[in-house]
């Protein structure tokens, strides 16, 4: 059977792939209007500038820990390492329970979308599920195939977002707007409901941390995996921060508030339209579709490349770490994803759940609380690793790796409180909360009882 991938993903072809999961052109348009309306201020930017640090600070740890992890199981990998099997195996049951429900989550969004797209430019109206269908189809086909034709896509669709964010600020920088320098102020970002300002600041990052998980395809996976990850966080931090800030400018300071509140689907695209040129509007919405379907074929290659993990450890069965002799992929994983994903779609749908109301909310609520409860635990786990191994120079992190990693998993503590105290708030209501919150303890402790891996040589400290 075999088992080795193409390594052949450089530096660029992994940030593409993470990058693209985070879905710029959709945080810009949809993400940053909620971020204004929920915090009920226009500080924005440096809720977006916290994110950052706050993830630049786990990722010294994240990407110091890259050498010391044998596998691309990421989270469950570090945590194993750090914190020992029975908390690594509770980590990749979480992992798989989140990244299926965003995937779901985003399939379902993507059909509505795409259906409103379909309907502008026909009158045809299509059921969401028919286009969801298509679209994990699509997806599974490229899932199936050699990572770098995915990598390729995800590439070719995030110039064009960002592309499409920078015209909006170059549109609002020539419109001679006045550049207000309102959210710059600390004052003004403390103001409101900052907390769920900064969440969803946090959330619009989803994706970078899943450059481990690519370490089997990378061609020198000890270099390439911290290098991604770091122009990951900060080219995506640094595109945010700027057009959080013009964002608002052309809305006005005044403004911006009450036009998010109003219209928080619309408001951005309407901007693109104003400043930049009216066709530019139906661009924007059209790269939002694009975007989407980024997002869902970087998550589906990150469960992916879990399944394929977790069948080398033999958590789960060998045949899902065999590789296709021609695709040179983790075809197989790829197709127990496919599987899955349409399984939940499909009983969704016989559910009758609306698909943004319901599916949207409840499963990319649950899967953004289980993936930052697992960036806290990884932050534990790269600590814990360094006491193991304090006495061992060559093993033991530096004092600037702890301290960092230390401050990181303190500010992923604060984000996960935030996201805990709201996941009403996440999920659509008390009663949805309380169901999802037995779950995701209940996959985790159930994580825990999962046949223990067999260690091989390449896998011990």
């Amino acid at each position: 059977m075999e088992t080795t991938l193409n390594r052949r993903l450089g530096v660029p072809g992994i940030v593409f792939m993470v990058i693209a999961a985070a879905a710029p052109i959709t945080v810009v348009a949809a993400n940053f209007p909620i971020i204004i309306s929920v915090s009920g201020s226009v500080g924005a930017p440096l809720m977006v500038l916290v994110a950052t640090v706050i993830l630049l600070l786990f990722s010294v740890g994240y990407a110091w820990m890259t050498p010391r992890v044998p596998d691309a199981g990421a989270f469950y990998s570090y945590v194993d390492r750090g914190l020992g099997a029975r908390a690594g195996l509770g980590t990749a049951a979480l992992a798989l329970l989140s990244y299926v429900l965003l995937t779901v989550s985003m399939t379902a969004y993507l059909g509505v979308q795409a259906g409103n797209l379909v309907e502008l430019w026909s009158g045809l109206q299509l059921p969401w599920w028919l286009i969801s269908a298509v679209m994990l189809i699509v997806v599974g086909l490229l899932g199936y195939r050699d990572i770098e034709l995915s990598a390729k896509v995800l590439g070719v669709v995030l110039v064009l977002e960002v592309i499409a964010v920078l015209a909006i600020d170059i549109g609002v920088l020539v419109s001679g707007r006045e550049l207000t320098t309102a959210p710059f102020n600390p004052a003004e970002a403390l103001s409101g409901a900052p907390g769920l300002g900064l969440l969803f600041a946090f959330l619009g990052f989803f994706g970078f941390e899943a450059t481990a998980v690519f370490r089997n395809e990378a061609r020198d996976p000890e270099r390439t995996v911290p290098r991604a990850t770091y122009i990951a966080v900060l080219s995506v931090g640094a595109l945010y921060f700027l057009s959080s800030w013009l964002v608002i400018a052309g809305l006005g300071a005044d403004r911006a508030v009450a036009a998010s509140t109003e219209r928080p689907d619309r408001v951005v695209i309407a901007l693109a339209g104003e400043v930049v040129a009216p066709i530019v509007a139906d661009i924007v919405q059209v790269l939002v579709v694009t975007s989407m379907f980024a997002c869902m074929l970087a998550f589906h290659n990150i469960v992916t490349r879990y399944l394929f993990t977790l069948g080398q450890r033999r958590v789960l069965p060998a045949r899902l770490a065999e590789v296709h002799e021609r695709h040179r992929a983790p075809s197989r994983a790829s197709l127990w994803v496919s599987g899955v994903t349409s399984a939940v779609i499909v009983l969704s749908a016989l559910a009758q759940l609306d698909p943004v109301l319901q599916i949207y909310t409840w499963y990319s609520g649950a899967g953004a609380v289980g993936v930052i409860w697992m960036m806290a635990l990884t932050s534990l786990a790269v600590l814990a690793h360094g006491v193991k191994h304090r006495r061992d120079p060559a093993g033991a992190p530096s004092t600037w790796v702890t301290s960092a990693t230390a401050l990181g998993g303190v500010g992923l503590l604060l984000v996960l409180a935030i996201s805990v105290w709201n996941f009403p708030f996440l999920v659509g209501g008390g009663a949805a909360a309380a169901v999802w919150g037995i779950v995701l303890v209940g996959v985790f402790i159930g994580g825990l009882f999962l046949p223990r891996r067999r260690v091989t040589a390449s896998a011990r400290p």
